[in-house]
C-alpha cells in the first residue's frame, strides 16, 4: 500500500471512528439536552464539554490502533481489522460506563 493511499486510510479510519462514537452518544445525552420532563432537567454542558470529548475519542482510538497495527505488523488490512476492533472497544466501553447525570423527577 503507498503512503497516499496509507494516509487516506487513517483520516478515513478516524472520521469514521469520530462519527460511530457521536451517533452511540447521542440517543443518551438526548435527555440532557431536552431536558425530560418540562424542560426541567437541561444541562447543554453535553453539547460543549462531551460531545468534543467523544467525537475526538472517537477519531483517537481507531487511528492510533491503526498506526500503532501498521508499524508492527506491516499489513494494512489486518491494521484495518485491529482499528475497527478497537473502535468497537471503544464504543462498547462508552456505552458501559458513560451516562449523563440526571435528576430525580420529583423531589419529594
Amino acid at each position: 500500500m503507498r503512503d497516499e493511499r496509507r494516509g487516506c486510510a487513517g483520516i478515513l479510519l478516524a472520521a469514521s471512528g469520530a462519527v460511530v462514537a457521536v451517533l452511540a452518544w447521542a440517543p443518551r445525552a438526548r435527555v440532557s439536552v431536552d431536558g425530560g420532563f418540562e424542560g426541567t432537567h437541561r444541562d447543554l454542558s453535553v453539547l460543549y464539554v462531551d460531545l468534543p470529548l467523544i467525537a475526538a475519542g472517537g477519531a483517537l482510538v481507531p487511528l492510533a490502533a491503526w498506526l500503532l497495527a501498521l508499524r508492527a505488523l506491516r499489513r494494512p488490512w489486518l491494521a484495518a481489522v485491529i482499528a475497527a476492533g478497537a473502535l468497537a472497544l471503544g464504543v462498547w466501553g462508552l456505552l458501559s460506563w458513560w451516562t449523563p447525570y440526571q435528576r430525580p423527577e420529583f423531589m419529594g
